[in-house]
């Protein structure tokens, strides 16, 4: 009974900030997707991502053995779908993006903060980061058939987690009144990303809910099992090997789906995925945190 509330409060706030937007929307109100991904991408996930690196209680080497073991995670979840899409006949440009990168900012920052605290969100923002230099490159790459890797050079979240890694690995701080201003910005990001992933959901019309039910139920136990082999291979300490396999087999993101609708690939489909995905987590997640915690 213990673990149990001790999960639910874990995932209680995200859920239920997650279906504040879902029910603002359905309530006819009005909320702009596109400025508030633009506002947390640009401005509160960076000073997020930079305040939560510099203050980090973490030993710079712990960073180091979490950025490893993230890149061949992942490396091995390409692997192993990329060979569930072939299998199954499915078209790799629509399918494999949505299956490899999993909700890590929306989802995944919150649940580590939640479960375990400022040093939990350190080293999440840390796998956030990577996640996101390999979609921004690679999974650009497989929804249009090509990408620049010059594009991850202009994104702000991986600007801040090299200034954040280079104060924390130096010791360095920023002033009081700087630290302050950057934290209060980040204080936004949670929120925003948690009521717009619900905002998403809401307004999505997947298109049957078999296909997305089978491979979401695949992500989520190909991703878990992957990252939990890697993170016993590195030997992480038990918070960083918590968060590792959290950020991993996080559901499919949303911003999949935009990408979907940008190169014209078939956004129904992955609609269907961010959908079931973000539904079969609220029992996958805390089940997880329930073996994690």
């Amino acid at each position: 009974m213990t673990i149990i509330l001790t999960v639910l409060q874990i995932v209680a706030p995200v859920f239920i900030l997650a279906a504040v937007g879902f029910v603002w929307v359905k309530a006819g109100f009005e909320y702009r997707v596109e400025f508030v991904t633009r506002l947390a991408m640009t401005l509160s996930v960076p000073c997020l991502i930079f305040v939560a690196l510099m203050r980090a209680d973490v030993d710079p080497s712990a960073l180091t053995a979490i950025s490893l073991a993230s890149l061949v995670a992942y490396a091995l979840v390409t692997v192993a779908l990329w060979i569930i899409v072939a299998v199954g006949r499915l078209d790799r440009r629509t399918y494999l993006a949505p299956l490899i990168f999993g909700n890590t900012g929306n989802l995944g920052l919150p649940l580590a903060m939640f479960a375990f605290g400022e040093t939990g969100l350190g080293l999440a923002v840390v796998v956030f980061a990577i996640m996101a230099v390999i979609s921004f490159t690679f999974g650009v790459w497989l929804v249009a058939g090509g990408g620049s890797p010059m594009r991850v050079v202009k994104e702000p979240m991986v600007g801040a987690t090299l200034l954040g890694a280079l104060f924390l690995w130096q010791g360095w701080k920023t002033p009081d009144w700087i630290t302050n201003t950057l934290q209060l910005a980040g204080q936004m990001a949670i929120p925003l990303m948690l009521i717009t992933l619900g905002v998403a959901v809401a307004r999505l019309h997947p298109r049957g809910f078999a296909r997305p039910l089978i491979l979401s139920l695949l992500k989520a136990a190909i991703c878990t099992g992957i990252a939990w082999g890697v993170g016993r291979a590195f030997g992480l300490e038990d918070v960083a090997f918590a968060v590792l396999v959290l950020q991993v087999a996080t559901p499919v993101a949303v911003t999949s789906y935009l990408l979907a609708e940008k190169y014209a690939e078939d956004a129904e489909s992955v609609a269907g995925l961010v959908v079931v995905s973000t539904l079969t987590s609220v029992f996958t997640i805390p089940l997880t945190l329930a073996f994690l915690i």
